[in-house]
């Protein structure tokens, strides 16, 4: 039953799209560029804008990305879906700058979470948080 179920997903799942030389070292430089960007002047640079704003602006502005992310991935509109998903990457890594966070801690913690079941690894969280405030 196990193969059937795994097989119908694959079946589900989009074909990936042709090669087209482009790889995931693209968000290394992308990052580069916004953490080059940080002492720019904001008149010039989108990035420098956002990053003169402060961080709880540039969580704001990620915010407003990812809703209209999840706005076109539930409408099935999956041209617009990429081109917001492009824009939540790029805010998250705006987000990261502001934030001091380097995109390695990210990896290193996804790393330590490979094959750890989801479930497992929420409850996990759970019993770490303070009773005060909820995962969702």
């Amino acid at each position: 039953m196990a193969k059937k179920v795994l097989k119908s997903a694959k079946a589900l799942a989009s074909p990936p799209p042709a090669s087209t030389g482009v790889s995931p070292q693209v968000l290394d430089r992308l990052w580069d560029v916004v953490l080059a960007r940080r002492d720019a002047d904001p008149a010039v640079s989108h990035s420098a804008r956002l990053l003169s704003r402060g961080t709880a602006k540039v969580a704001q502005k990620f915010g407003e990305e990812a809703v209209e992310c999840l706005i076109e991935a539930v409408a099935g509109n999956k041209e617009a879906l990429v081109a917001e998903s492009a824009d939540v990457l790029y805010h998250l890594l705006v987000l990261w700058v502001s934030a001091g966070v380097h995109p390695s801690e990210v990896w290193a913690e996804l790393e330590r979470r490979e094959g750890i079941s989801g479930i497992a690894e929420k409850a996990a969280r759970r019993a770490l948080v303070p009773a005060t405030r909820k995962i969702p």
